[in-house]
């Protein structure tokens, strides 16, 4: 089992492009829920003012 955490000695690659490939994928995710969020506070702000 160590041996395939140790990857044949490239595990710090390996492992890095592992962590860097999911918080891509985790910000992909959640960078459009916080701007939809953001759109629907502006449209609601901007609506709320009107007489």
């Amino acid at each position: 089992m160590a041996e395939f955490f140790h990857m044949g000695g490239y595990a710090f690659y390996v492992w890095m492009s592992f962590g860097i490939s999911a918080l891509v994928l985790l910000a992909n995710f959640i960078q459009p829920l916080l701007q939809h969020r953001q759109a629907l506070r502006d449209a609601e702000d901007f609506y709320s003012d009107a007489p």
